[in-house]
């Protein structure tokens, strides 16, 4: 009996431990929430994506496929377009992407 209650402590320190620990590395903060965020993506193919992550004052869009991960372009934070995607009136991700990507082949003169 003893046993078993000195083993149950154990583990729970180790969990105390191990908590104290995921909170030191990733600062306080809760998972998720640091300098990287999702801002939108799209499917291109069965198995590749083209992503738009925001770090900290940049844009990147990164295309994603099995294994592998390349950014594909990077700009300045903006604005992306209000509303759900898909939605009359509203340009979607995909629509907003074209549009930057046209202006970044085509600058102004």
């Amino acid at each position: 009996m003893l046993q078993a209650l000195f083993g149950l402590l154990v583990v729970l320190g180790l969990l105390v431990a191990a908590t104290f620990f995921m909170r030191r590395i990733y600062g306080g903060r809760p998972f998720g929430q640091g300098p990287l965020k999702l801002l939108g993506g799209i499917a291109v193919g069965n198995r590749e994506r083209i992503l738009l992550v925001e770090v900290e004052d940049t844009w990147l869009v990164i295309g994603m496929a099995p294994g592998q991960f390349r950014t594909l372009h990077t700009l300045p934070k903006g604005q992306l377009p209000q509303g759900l995607p898909g939605s009359p009136g509203q340009p979607s991700f995909a629509h907003w992407l074209n549009q930057v990507m046209a202006r970044k082949n085509n600058p102004p003169e």
